[in-house]
């Protein structure tokens, strides 16, 4: 094991290290669409000057807004089901960041967010009348975040440390990426990171093997990911991250996840094939996030592998299961149904 969970008191169960981007959910036609020139079912990352463009145009529209971004839907995830979360990122100094950081404040997530004058990132969920849903990212103030901004007490108070493996895209924010988990590794704080693309892999792939031997504990990959990073597929691509991280997992969808421990220690290990939780899908957006929210949040607290596995499918099940990317809530009585 790279790092044991540090023998202080802590304050924070899982500090998470990503872009925080105010999800808006907009209705829309099709000739919305057409007039900003988007793919209808895709993403497209936009610049500043279509940035305004957007904004103008939906100014007068009804929104769903909530915190976004792989790591603080997480983070949101752990603080959903009792554990004690905190997030760090870049918002801008703006109205957008300003709801961003009070809806963290109103999820108990401790916010050590910094500020700069670029705007605050969006990711806008455009929902036409046929349900399909066409993304508008715009990453603004969150390409910002240096070293400089990371909060090292906050990082040394906590159990784990958790990085969405999206932000390590742009290079200033690989070097923050780098710096906290030095900073964990000196305080036997533990690492996960979730690769968070395919594309993403192809393009870091040296990076990414370097974070991967030298820093991370605990890998979330989807089958695609699992694919990309190990040139294998699903219990092949686990025992292949298994050779880098002391708990791997490859979610599979429809067919539930695979979790791995190896303890290098007593030379053990253990695999446990993990079912989905069946609901009707309204959305699947953050239900990955979720899913790590489950895990995370058991580790810190010693709940055992497989149970914690029926947890993160619980939780991941109730995001696919509405509207929005994170819940606001889940009842202690049916994480203890969940955990029994």
């Amino acid at each position: 094991m790279k790092h044991k969970l540090p023998n202080i008191m802590t304050t924070y169960d899982v500090i998470g290290l990503g872009s925080p981007l105010m999800d808006i959910t907009i209705q829309v036609d099709d000739k919305f669409l057409e007039e900003l020139n988007l793919k209808k079912g895709g993403m497209t990352l936009i610049d500043e000057k279509m940035y305004s463009n957007i904004i103008s145009k939906i100014s007068d529209k009804k929104t769903l807004e909530s915190t976004g971004g792989s790591a603080s839907n997480t983070i949101k995830g752990v603080s959903v089901l009792g554990g004690k979360s905190a997030f760090m990122g870049m918002i801008g100094n703006d109205t957008y960041g300003t709801h961003y950081n009070n809806l963290l404040s109103d999820s108990n997530v401790a916010s050590f967010l910094s500020k700069c004058e670029s705007h605050t990132g969006l990711s806008i969920i455009c929902i036409t009348p046929d349900y399909e849903r066409t993304m508008i990212t715009y990453l603004g103030a969150a390409t910002e975040f240096s070293e400089n901004d990371i909060n090292k007490k906050a990082i040394m108070e906590s159990k784990i440390l958790h990085v969405e493996g999206f932000f390590i895209e742009l290079e200033k924010n690989a070097n923050s990426v780098l710096t906290a988990m030095k900073i964990a590794k000196e305080n036997n704080v533990k690492i996960s990171m979730d690769l968070s693309d395919s594309g993403l892999i192809q393009r870091k792939n040296g990076l990414l093997k370097q974070i991967m031997t030298d820093y991370v504990d605990i890998v979330f990959v989807n089958e695609h990911e699992a694919l990309a990073f190990t040139g294998q597929k699903e219990k092949e691509a686990l025992h292949a991250l298994s050779n880098y991280c002391d708990i791997s997992i490859v979610k599979l969808g429809s067919k539930g996840s695979l979790i791995k421990y190896v303890d290098k220690i007593n030379n053990k290990y253990a695999v446990h094939d993990i079912p989905i939780h069946k609901v009707e899908v309204v959305n699947t957006n953050g239900a990955g996030d979720a899913y790590a929210a489950g895990i995370l949040y058991s580790i810190a607290n010693n709940i055992p592998l497989d149970k914690a596995g029926k947890l993160a499918s619980y939780i991941s099940g109730k995001v696919v299961g509405i509207d929005a990317a994170t819940i606001d809530t889940i009842s202690k009585d049916d994480i203890r149904k969940v955990l029994e």
